[in-house]
């Protein structure tokens, strides 16, 4: 499972510019009348440099295109995934709080986004360091972080109990191979 993430919703060829192979590309975009050509552009660009596609709320779309996993939503309260484990097919989810984590358990997610982690403009609330310690503490799977990540509060996630994170805007401000993100160590 990769540590990094990035929230795709077209296909840009600056993100698959770096030499990082441990990152998730999660293709997330509901509305685009193509889809299905945007999907194809990413998934070939993943497969040049490594990085696991992750489609999401579409498993038709992720066998079609050979992804590494589906990407299921908090809004999706599907009862069960057990079919993909079959075909080796990474499921991972993303929740709010505590309820919305036991529903992505139940569906079988081999890791679960907790969002949002910092202030984001478009929710009223946020976890914070400490909330977000205590959720991840108390269930037993693999927590990512995911939510108002940023250049200036990225140092922070060393503070919190976490597999890996996942970013939207962090990686769309400038090309994402000169971020520090990116930088070997």
């Amino acid at each position: 499972m990769p540590s990094k993430f990035i929230f795709l919703d077209h296909y840009d060829s600056k993100i698959f510019k770096n030499n990082n192979i441990n990152i998730g590309i999660i293709y997330r975009n509901y509305n685009a009348k193509k889809r299905e050509i945007e999907l194809a552009k990413i998934a070939k660009a993943c497969k040049k440099s490594r990085n696991q596609l992750f489609v999401s709320n579409d498993i038709k779309l992720a066998i079609k295109f050979r992804a590494n996993g589906i990407y299921i939503p908090s809004f999706n309260k599907t009862k069960s995934y057990a079919n993909l484990e079959k075909r080796n097919i990474k499921i991972i989810g993303s929740a709010h709080n505590q309820k919305e984590i036991q529903k992505k358990v139940a569906q079988k997610c081999n890791a679960i986004f907790l969002s949002p982690t910092f202030y984001i403009e478009k929710s009223k609330t946020h976890l914070g360091l400490h909330r977000f310690n205590f959720l991840s503490q108390r269930n037993n799977t693999n927590i990512l972080a995911l939510g108002g990540i940023s250049e200036n509060n990225i140092r922070k996630l060393k503070l919190l109990n976490i597999k890996g994170f996942g970013g939207i805007r962090l990686f769309k401000k400038k090309p994402a191979y000169k971020r520090p993100v990116f930088v070997k160590n």
